[in-house]
């Protein structure tokens, strides 16, 4: 069994390969932290298309989807970010629920799970 693991840190990883299945670490906004939730959004699905492109997969490989949003008055805006970006041909499966995340500016946080 062979596990691949990327941009590792003491704590966790970016990205753990296993079996041609990629699994991303929770993405989160680094940039745009004063700003709403659909620049946040817009940052954190760059964030995963950069991922996804540094293994040699595509948004169009995704298999599932965890939204965490810090407020669900955010949904709308999440999804305007979303329905621009989202391969409409290929969707993921997907689940939006309301978190307390662990930084009080994220309004979003995404972890993708997705094939080679």
């Amino acid at each position: 069994m062979t596990i691949k693991r990327l941009h590792i840190s003491p704590r966790f990883c970016e990205v753990a390969i296993h079996n041609q299945t990629a699994y991303l670490a929770g993405q989160v906004p680094e940039h745009t932290l004063e700003q709403g939730a659909y620049e946040q959004t817009t940052e954190v699905l760059a964030l995963i298309d950069h991922l996804l492109a540094e293994i040699g997969s595509h948004k169009s490989k995704i298999l599932s989807a965890q939204v965490f949003l810090s407020d669900m008055v955010d949904y709308a805006e999440f999804n305007r970010a979303w329905d621009n970006w989202v391969d409409n041909q290929n969707p993921p499966t997907r689940a939006t629920v309301q978190a307390q995340l662990a930084d009080p500016r994220w309004k979003v946080e995404i972890v993708i799970i997705s094939a080679l």
